[in-house]
């Protein structure tokens, strides 16, 4: 099935199974998609999809604010009625009859509904920002409504979410685990656009953008489809898809950077050479004693075996570990039986028949962690093969482990949960249908910023891909990364700040797209910045002049918008300047880079504040390394371009200028 005629399928039918059952129910109906129920905010002054489910063929009648509509149940007993555009207000009720079966939903408001999405520092709820416990105290908002989408991942797109979902009103105890960022958005939005708010959370910790966009918008990009195949394949054939998959990762791992000929540490047979005995209790590396691997993020192999008797090899059975961060790759006998991405979390993976045999069996576990603690869960005990008739069979021989070094990441299989491909989005975003929202307040991009060079057309599609399902010109409010880490000594590539450019490039070249500046408000030793109260300030503010036209309100701070060479240096002008340009906590802007076309060479230059332009010593622009003049088009301009830079300009309203990469057009070069 296309995804257009899919999609019209989904809205059209809704999920019975998962109405919530408080809602006020005759005859047991359950005829709504369960995003519609008591408390819930619709948008405002806009046609008003409802759908959902009833017998097939049956009338349908629906009754909302003065409004009555008739439709009729399809032969698969979905149906789908469109309700007039509803001002901003409320409560109100709505009804669906079909037959004897009736179904009522109140206290509904008509207001602006936003969905905010994301990885962790969208999920980073009220109770672990900034202030929490006065926060919390004080969060009594009873025009804010809250719904969380509860964590799902699937290779196919779903119709259901995986748990009964609920709205309810913003309230100390409804607060306090919902995302602090887009709690705090609405809050501040609400002091000047005066409507109820809906705030629909979906978001996923670690999560890459390619798990929030739907398949066909992956296809589209090109360069997926090796993996794309394999997801599909996944969906009805897991087993054949695992082997296959286990290839391409044998593939990689014989030709990436540094590979030796003949390592394959997966083989029953492989050469022992660099294997050493890892503790009984398994447990976190970082734990072990071990100098190398007390800081070490990366990969580490591990094996051991398990031994069978003829009976026991003939039987269906699964391979059970234990918790595993982050990710594995797990062969057993040299076949590749499973992949997952799940800090902490155990695996389960079926072993297909005759792949055990009696006598000895390997099995071998590649683990992949990139933060924080990582390894296998110990003790030895928690690792078995479970078999058909029931025996558990423990992994109790000794345990091996080998170190694999090396800047490059393994490929993540395209069914993983957070890292995978369209995995978040068929789980978390497909169920919401076309349930009308006024915008989308994304932010993410941390997971991506090892491949940050691809992540504009990456964000472009996502933008793309949304609009189709919820609206061709839907707003987009996307949160700049934030600053982490220490700042640099000599200017660096940097993944974040790849990220952060294509984040300003897309919201720059789409009117409807907005940018949130967070670069000041990081924290260089927590990923998590808590100041989500500025955060939510600072979306609101582009919110009014993306969303709602005030003009009165600079979308964000001090935007730089042409670089040209002069006389007197590079002049970088800016524009949405509040008052004046300043800087703070030096005697000039600091942070600025001149770099030659392919920004293998850069140097800090010097800068100075002329008006609504900054000055840079050019030096006569001379390449460092070959002392060769730049030549026409042959120079960038960068600023704050680090993972976590010192950024000092600022405009009068103390709002930051964002990092920002430009390039001098070669007429201007003399």
């Amino acid at each position: 099935m296309s995804r257009s005629a899919w999609i019209g399928w989904m809205l059209a039918a809704g999920l019975a199974s998962c109405a919530n059952p408080a809602l006020a129910q005759e005859r047991g109906a359950a005829l709504l998609h369960p995003l519609f129920q008591d408390h819930a905010v619709l948008q405002r002054d806009q046609p008003l999809p409802v759908w959902g489910r009833a017998t097939p063929a049956a009338k349908v009648s629906v009754t909302f604010a003065r409004q009555a509509v008739t439709t009729r149940a399809d032969a698969s007993g979905g149906w789908r009625a469109t309700l007039q555009p509803t001002p901003a207000g409320g409560p109100h009720r709505l009804t669906v009859r079909a037959g004897p079966a009736v179904q009522r939903v109140r206290d509904l408001l008509m207001g602006d509904v936003w969905l905010c999405s994301g990885q962790s520092n969208m999920e980073l709820p009220v109770w672990r920002a900034l202030d929490a416990v006065s926060e919390i105290a004080s969060a009594a908002q009873p025009t804010i409504r809250l719904l969380t989408v509860p964590k799902a991942a699937a290779v196919t797109p779903q119709l259901a979410f995986q748990t009964p979902v609920s709205w309810t009103p913003a309230s100390p105890d409804t607060v306090r685990d919902f995302s602090a960022a887009c709690f705090y958005f609405a809050r501040e939005l609400q002091k000047t656009v005066n409507v109820p708010m809906g705030l629909i959370q979906s978001a996923w910790g670690g999560s890459r953008i390619e798990a929030w966009t739907s398949a066909d918008a992956l296809r589209s990009q090109g360069g997926m489809e090796p993996a794309l195949e394999v997801l599909a394949r996944y969906a009805t054939d897991p087993a054949a898809a695992n082997a296959h998959w286990g290839r391409q990762w044998q593939q990689w791992w014989a030709t990436r950077a540094g590979a030796v000929a003949g390592d394959t540490p997966w083989q029953p047979g492989a050469d022992g050479a660099g294997w050493q005995d890892a503790p009984a209790m398994l447990g976190a590396w970082e734990r072990w004693g071990v100098p190398a691997l007390s800081h070490y993020n990366g990969m580490v192999w591990y094996r051991t075996h398990v031994t069978l008797t003829a009976a026991q090899a003939g039987q269906g059975a699964r391979l059970e570990l234990g918790p595993v961060d982050e990710t594995d790759m797990t062969w057993v006998n040299g076949v590749a039986v499973g992949s997952q991405y799940g800090p902490g979390e155990a695996r389960s993976y079926p072993l297909p028949p005759g792949l055990l045999k009696a006598g000895a069996n390997t099995v071998v576990i590649n683990v992949l962690d990139t933060y924080g603690d990582g390894g296998l869960a110990g003790p030895a005990s928690v690792h078995a093969v479970h078999l058909d008739d029931g025996m558990r069979i423990v992994l109790d021989a000794a345990w091996q482990y080998r170190a694999a070094p090396g800047a490059q990441a393994p490929p993540l299989a395209p069914w993983h949960a957070a890292t995978g491909m369209s995995t978040l989005y068929n789980g978390m975003i497909a169920p919401l249908g076309s349930y009308g929202l006024r915008g989308i307040v994304w932010y993410q991009g941390e997971s991506n910023t090892g491949d940050g060079a691809a992540y504009a057309a990456r964000l472009r599609s996502l933008r793309d891909d949304w609009r189709s399902q919820f609206g061709t010109q839907l707003p987009v409010l996307v949160v700049q990364l934030a600053g982490y880490g220490l700042p640099p000594q000599a200017p660096v590539e940097s993944g974040w700040a790849q990220v952060r450019e294509a984040q300003r490039r897309v919201a720059a070249e789409d009117p409807h797209t907005g940018l949130a500046l967070a670069i000041d408000i990081g924290d260089a030793y927590d990923i998590h910045p808590p100041n989500k109260q500025e955060l939510g300030r600072r979306l609101a503010q582009v919110a009014r002049h993306v969303v709602y036209g005030d003009r009165t309100v600079a979308p964000s701070g001090p935007t730089a918008h042409h670089a040209s060479r002069t006389q007197d240096g590079v002049r970088i002008a800016f524009d949405h300047v509040t008052g004046s340009l300043v800087t703070t906590g030096a005697n000039g802007p600091i942070g600025f880079e001149l770099c030659d076309a392919d920004a293998r060479h850069c140097r800090y230059a010097e800068a100075v504040l002329d008006g609504l332009e900054v000055v840079l010593d050019c030096m006569d622009c001379v390449e460092p390394a070959s002392g060769r003049h730049y030549r026409s088009g042959a120079l960038r301009v960068r600023y704050c371009w680090a993972d976590g830079p010192i950024c000092t300009l600022r405009d009068g309203s103390g709002a930051p200028a964002g990092p920002f990469e430009l390039s001098l057009n070669a007429a201007e070069v003399p």
